[in-house]
């Protein structure tokens, strides 16, 4: 993956992730576009910045405390970037929550990289 890239990411995630140390909504929905989708597993889609401020803050109010992403690719195409990673979701004490793999796909608007689309799913078996 391309330095440049890497640089790119890792700088927005730090702030989405500094966002859930602070339960603060708002600051892990500052790194969508304001038109932006998420896509989770056994859900209607998420549309828009105020609809993700209030599913992460959703997320924190129950005991979600970090979320951690990891980029294993990214490929940038006009506009946009591809990125494919690894997350780990912890809840309070630290206990490991979730596993799983993303597709984020990044638009440059306002002079900076934000997420315009964000799906996942857990690696962990179900029932």
């Amino acid at each position: 993956m391309p330095t440049q890239l890497i640089s790119n990411l890792s700088a927005a995630y730090q702030q989405f992730m500094a966002s859930f140390d602070l339960g603060n909504g708002a600051g892990a929905a500052a790194i969508y576009t304001e038109n932006a989708q998420l896509l989770p597993a056994y859900s209607a889609a998420i549309v828009g910045r105020a609809a993700i401020q209030a599913f992460w803050q959703g997320c924190m109010d129950v005991g979600v405390c970090a979320l951690q992403r990891q980029p294993a690719e990214a490929e940038q195409l006009n506009g946009t970037i591809n990125e494919v990673g690894a997350y780990r979701i912890y809840g309070r004490g630290g206990k490991l929550l979730d596993v799983g793999k993303y597709i984020a796909i990044w638009k440059w608007e306002h002079e900076q990289w934000q997420i315009y689309r964000d799906i996942w799913t857990s690696s962990l078996p179900t029932g």
